[in-house]
């Protein structure tokens, strides 16, 4: 299984992980709402999981921008 990181603003690939054997606790999932992982952790049909985080240039534009919040995408 295989963890894939994007962008959930801007669509950046910002990383993969080969995960044989990490725990959720590892990953820091557990700290999570159900909710939160709905929104964020997806299953493809190949088993692999795909996270949707936040790049370093999205976190910034919104910490200068609050009102980007209401956009789901945001255009560098």
């Amino acid at each position: 299984m295989a963890l894939h990181y994007r962008c959930r603003h801007c669509g950046t690939k910002l990383g993969s992980i080969e995960a044989h054997a990490l725990s959720t606790e590892q990953l820091g999932f557990n700290q999570l709402t159900d909710e939160e992982r709905q929104e964020m952790i997806v299953y493809d049909s190949e088993g692999d999981m795909h996270v949707r985080a936040i790049c370093e240039d999205c976190h910034e534009s919104l910490q200068r921008n609050p009102e980007l919040y209401e956009s789901d995408y945001i255009i560098h």
